[in-house]
């Protein structure tokens, strides 16, 4: 579990920030984590805001919400840069679902960060096709704290660490359930891509 270097309120010029990156694939807890992480800071009376794509209504239109239906209020934004200007004079900075950011989502958390925010940032690492998604690698290059948190596969009860697409739709960014997706190991994810190939 993580735990934070820092958590009271701290007074000012000069206080340190950092970046922290919650990883992994569908079902693997990552809102979750981000929201047990952000409700601590509420705990310790810190300043929060917390944000996500408006194209992610899933839920909620407003709120971030898990699949375990756990849930945080937040802001929806269309921009990364939007984020710098409504996080205001905040000391932590919640951000859901980065991978569907545009590639300044990660200039702006080191902003954020370099002003003396914590900033907290969940999204997928990899795409249904396996592969690096979006600003995520470089989001978890400039990170000072990495956690990658895993699913279970459906197919075989092991550690799951990709997101396999049960429909046929071809479009990296496709917002999805259970009906959609499922969690997936190496080996089931790749034996899944392998029969999808031969039927195309």
């Amino acid at each position: 579990m993580f735990i934070e270097p820092h958590l009271g309120r701290r007074e000012g010029v000069g206080r340190a920030g950092w970046i922290e990156v919650i990883c992994g694939c569908m079902f693997s807890g990552k809102t979750e984590e981000l929201i047990r992480r952000l409700n601590r800071a509420l705990i310790a009376k810190q300043n929060v805001e917390i944000f996500k794509p408006v194209t992610d209504k899933r839920y909620h239109e407003q709120n971030i919400v898990s699949h375990n239906e756990t849930s945080i209020r937040s802001t929806p934004v269309n921009f990364a840069s939007d984020i710098l200007l409504l996080s205001g004079d905040c000391d932590v900075v919640g951000i859901d679902e980065a991978q569907f950011f545009d590639e300044a989502i990660t200039e702006v958390c080191n902003t954020l960060a370099n002003s003396g925010k914590r900033v907290i940032v969940a999204g997928l690492d990899m795409d249904y096709e396996g592969k690096p998604f979006g600003p995520m690698p470089n989001l978890l290059a400039v990170a000072e704290f990495v956690t990658k948190v895993h699913a279970i596969c459906a197919q075989t009860g092991e550690l799951a660490s990709y997101s396999f697409r049960l429909t046929e739709n071809n479009s990296q960014v496709m917002l999805g359930q259970k009906s959609e997706y499922e969690a997936r190991s190496r080996r089931s994810f790749f034996e899944g891509m392998m029969g999808r190939r031969k039927k195309e």
